[in-house]
């Protein structure tokens, strides 16, 4: 073959039958003998090769020219938008082409200006007081002058976003300056200025908007050509920006309100400065006289103004003094009167030896007095006496002092008409009282009688003869038996209600002098006498006149007279309630002691016969010579002395219950466990058992006698069952004391048994029957000992109460007898014992509980004797405690510190009933004696029985 046959043409893949696949947007290039693909413009490689033969080679993507790395050129205010193989430019929002095309490719086909969208063909909705303001490529909207957006977003682009309100800047942030004494007054979009009430603008400009254009002064309304309607009687005020009215001196508002503005609210009445709270201070004797507006200030009728001026307004300007009507009138009272200068006044009164003629004080007289009536009084008081005497059988020595004494008094007085003067009544009234030794043959009774006769008749006598010498206004007379003073009051008594002291011996007697010329007879004469007697004190205090008429168990019944016998009486003598208290004061014959109390008593006349008694008297001050009393009646007076009363502690009778309470719960556990616990049962036991017994008894007992019963019985039957069980629980301690010494003396002796059936034998008797023998024997010497006014127990009244103190105290004396001799023995004796015995049961432990309980029962009844002096409370709370807790004690001793016991509670807590004895052979009964045992081993176990072990 040759080429000159035939010859090779190029194939053109790209159009062929079969072209190349190129794949979307791709351009077929041939070349001589191949072909390659490219991508067409706007489109790249999506692997980098630029040629290829086969899409599945490669694949064109699009290019984005507008992120290009070199982008279009636009121009401003036009955005670049990417296309499938090319791009276009656009305009921006608020930009439109300027020449109308729409789309272009490059700036210098088109360019992009700004769309006015205020002025728009369609412009925007700003809404209502909003501004459009056009912007490059926007606009926004703004609210105007005087509004404020509602939502707080200054610039909007339409009314739904935003809406405008009003600003009130009259309460903004920034308020306007309107200046002082002016209103801001807002409007929409605006506001204004105005002067408030009561102020006008200096420019006379109403309205403005700051206070440079304008400024407001003060209206004077009390000055301005509408005056202020104040009305009369008041004074208008100025203020800024305002006035007020109020009343003028002397004036005040009728509504109380004290500033107004107008008639209509209040008007001005006078004021009453002399009713008014503050009253003007006139001075003494000066009266206040109102006027209207005013007021003026004049002395009373009496009275002179010091400085001559009749009218001024206050003390410090004047002064007003007495008128001595006395000295200005000599004779303004008439004949045989004094005239008495008073503040404001005067008076008249009779001379010495005058009295009033029908009241009237101008006119005096001599008195013409008939002791008629005080003789006929002394008559029927003699009568009552002798007719009470009579029926009472009284002795022949009473029946003739009585006859004698009438007989002495009626040759004094005669026929009532006679005149007497109280010194030559003295040698009568001596011989009254010296025949008073002729009492001794009579009864109490009786002599009761008579010494209240004479009493009374002193009294009646005493004021008869007084009156008698109206001239002598005070008389004294002092004799051997007896010291008199009397006093007579004429005319009527000062305003300064004077007093009148009357002396006898150092007694003395304060009377009223209202209280005298109270009982003044029909001569307008009044009366006072006050006797004081030297022996009938001695007389009363032998024959001891006060016992038997005194109410038993109160103050009156322990004590003794202790002062002279006095007598005060006023008038007639008969008996008066006196409008003013008398006092009296009585000089103590004995020295008055701390501990005692001075009671003011006085002679109870009851039926002719008499006794102290303290009604009516108190007693106002008291040292150790002397008492003062305050009576509301006048009698026979003297001064008891007495021991304090003892008043109840409340503290101390809760501390008395409750402890007591406790005692009683502790001594009911300790008998229990006495009588149930069966390992611990023997004499010492027995002893403890009845011991707690009449210890628990006398605290029942004691605990539910609250209060103290209405039968005297009753209470004498609880004070004897007390004394009996209180002396039983001394006697079973007595015989726990002297088990205890028998116990350790027998450490010498080898046999026991027959010390041991004597106590077993004898301990009842003794412990129920002594006490038992001391009741019966205290019973039959003082049956009254039993219960008094306060409580059920022993009286302290002929040292009864010993009767109990005395067999406790000897109890207590031998039991620390018993136990010194105990201690003596354990020294000498338990050395000599078995050094493991020694070791186990220490001597100081067998003492321990006799030591306890003899403190707990006796010691502690020692603090109640020593409750005297000053430490007396802290003794009375020491003794109420510690005995209140005895029976706690006891439990706490004999039990809680008993191991044995201790163990028994633990079994009986666990729920057993039963115990084993053996697994407590150290625990020895005293009763029990082994015989397999030693001499020695015996001892140890006498000596040292279960409740005196180790705690």
């Amino acid at each position: 073959m040759h080429a000159s046959e035939n010859s090779c043409q190029d194939i053109n893949e790209c159009q062929g039958p079969s072209p190349a696949d190129c794949g979307p947007h791709t351009n077929c290039t041939n070349v001589p003998g191949s072909y390659y693909c490219t991508c067409i413009d706007g489109y790249e490689p999506s692997s980098g090769k630029a040629n290829f033969t086969h899409a599945s080679e490669n694949s064109c993507q699009d290019i984005d020219e507008c992120l290009g790395p070199r982008p279009p050129d636009c121009g401003p205010h036009a955005n670049c938008t990417n296309m499938p193989g090319n791009y276009s430019c656009s305009c921006t929002n608020g930009y439109e082409p300027s020449s109308g095309k729409t789309k272009f490719t490059h700036a210098s086909e088109n360019s992009c200006q700004d769309i006015n969208e205020c002025q728009g063909p369609s412009p925007a909705n700003c809404g209502p007081h909003a501004n459009c303001t056009n912007v490059p490529g926007n606009y926004s909207c703004t609210c105007i002058d005087g509004y404020e957006p509602s939502s707080g977003k200054a610039k909007f682009t339409h009314a739904s976003e935003n809406s405008c309100q009003d600003i009130d800047e009259c309460l903004g942030p920034s308020p306007p300056d309107c200046g002082p004494h002016a209103n801001c007054t807002n409007m929409p979009g605006s506001y204004y200025c105005s002067c408030t009430n009561g102020y006008e603008p200096s420019s006379g400009k109403a309205k403005f908007t700051h206070a440079s254009e304008n400024s407001c002064q003060d209206i004077d309304e009390c000055q301005g050509p509408s005056l202020a309607d104040c009305r009369p009687h008041t004074n208008c005020t100025n203020m800024p920006g305002s006035y007020y009215c109020t009343c003028i001196d002397g004036y005040e508002p009728s509504s109380g309100k004290a500033n107004f503005t107008h008639a209509s609210e209040n008007s001005c009445q006078d004021i009453d400065e002399c009713l008014g709270p503050s009253p003007p201070d006139c001075g003494p004797h000066a009266n206040c006289t109102n006027m209207p507006g005013n007021y003026s200030c004049s002395c009373t009728n009496g009275y002179e103004p010091s400085a001559g001026k009749a009218k001024f307004t206050h003390a410090s300007e004047n002064s007003c003094q007495d008128i001595d009507e006395c000295n200005k009138t000599t004779d303004i009272c008439g004949p045989n009167t004094m005239c008495i200068n008073t503040n404001g006044s005067y008076r008249c009164e009779c001379r010495a030896g005058y009295i009033p003629s029908n009241g009237n004080t101008t006119l005096c007289k001599v008195p013409s007095i008939n002791s008629s009536v005080q003789f006929v009084a002394i008559k029927e008081t003699f009568r009552n006496f002798s007719l009470q005497g009579k029926r009472s059988g009284e002795s022949r020595n009473v029946s003739s002092f009585l006859n004698s004494t009438f007989n002495i008094l009626m040759s004094m007085f005669g026929d009532g008409n006679a005149t007497l003067s109280l010194e030559n009544a003295t040698l009568p009234f001596n011989s009254v009282l010296k025949s008073t030794s002729r009492l001794d043959g009579g009864g109490k009774g009786e002599v009761v009688s008579a010494v209240t006769f004479v009493l009374q008749t002193m009294e009646l006598s005493t004021l008869a003869i007084a009156l008698q010498s109206p001239e002598r206004t005070t008389q004294d007379v002092t004799t051997e038996s007896l010291a008199i003073q009397t006093r007579l009051v004429t005319g009527n008594c000062s305003q300064h209600s004077e007093v009148f002291t009357l002396r006898a011996h150092k007694e003395t007697m304060v009377v009223h002098c209202d209280t005298i010329n109270g009982t003044a007879t029909q001569a307008g004469v009044g009366a006072a006498a006050f006797i004081s007697y030297s022996t009938l004190d001695s007389i009363i205090s032998a024959r001891r006149l006060s016992e038997g008429n005194l109410p038993a168990g109160g103050k009156l019944e322990k004590s003794h007279l202790n002062s002279r016998v006095v007598s005060g009486a006023i008038g007639d003598g008969s008996p008066v309630h006196l409008s003013s208290p008398a006092n009296f004061t009585l000089r103590h014959k004995q020295a008055k002691k701390e501990e005692e109390e001075a009671l003011c008593v006085y002679w109870k006349v009851v039926a002719e016969s008499g006794s102290w008694s303290p009604d009516g008297c108190t007693a106002v001050h008291t040292n150790s010579t002397h008492t003062t009393c305050s009576c509301d009646h006048l009698s026979s007076f003297a001064i008891l002395t007495a021991p304090t009363a003892v008043t109840e502690s409340y503290p101390l009778t809760i501390i008395t219950y409750v402890g007591l309470t406790l005692s009683l719960l502790c001594l009911l556990l300790a008998i229990l466990t006495f009588l149930l616990c069966r390992s611990i049962r023997n004499v010492s036991t027995s002893l403890h058992l009845q011991l707690c017994l009449c210890l628990f008894l006398a605290d029942l007992l004691f605990l539910t006698q609250v209060t103290r019963p209405g039968s005297q019985v009753a209470c004498a039957v609880i004070a004897g069952l007390l004394h009996y069980l209180f002396l039983a629980c001394f006697s079973w301690m007595f015989l726990e004391g002297l088990h205890l010494f028998l116990t350790i003396r027998n450490l010498q002796v080898v046999n026991y048994t027959s010390a041991g059936r004597f106590k077993k034998r004898f301990m009842y008797l003794f412990g129920y029957g002594f006490p038992a023998l001391v009741v019966a024997i205290s019973a039959a010497v003082n049956p009254g000992g039993y219960g008094t006014s306060t409580h059920c127990w022993l009286s302290l009244e002929r040292g009864f109460h010993w009767s109990f103190l005395g067999p406790v105290c000897a109890i207590i004396l031998i039991n620390i007898t018993f136990f010194a001799l105990t201690l003596w023995i354990l020294r000498n004796k338990l050395s000599s014992l078995n050094a493991d015995v020694s070791t186990l049961r220490d001597h100081r432990l067998l003492t321990f509980k006799a030591i306890a309980q003899l403190f707990i029962l006796g010691c502690t009844w020692s603090l109640g004797l020593l409750q005297v002096g000053p430490a007396a409370t802290v003794m009375a709370y020491l003794f109420t405690i510690v005995n209140s807790l005895q029976g706690a004690f006891m439990f706490l001793v004999h039990c809680l510190l008993n191991r044995q016991v201790r163990q028994e509670y633990r079994r009986w807590l666990k729920g057993f009933r039963t115990f084993s004895t053996k697994s407590q052979t150290y625990y020895l009964s005293m009763s029990a004696v082994p015989t397999t045992s030693t001499k020695t081993d015996c001892q140890c176990r006498r000596i040292i029985p279960d409740e005196h072990s180790a705690p």
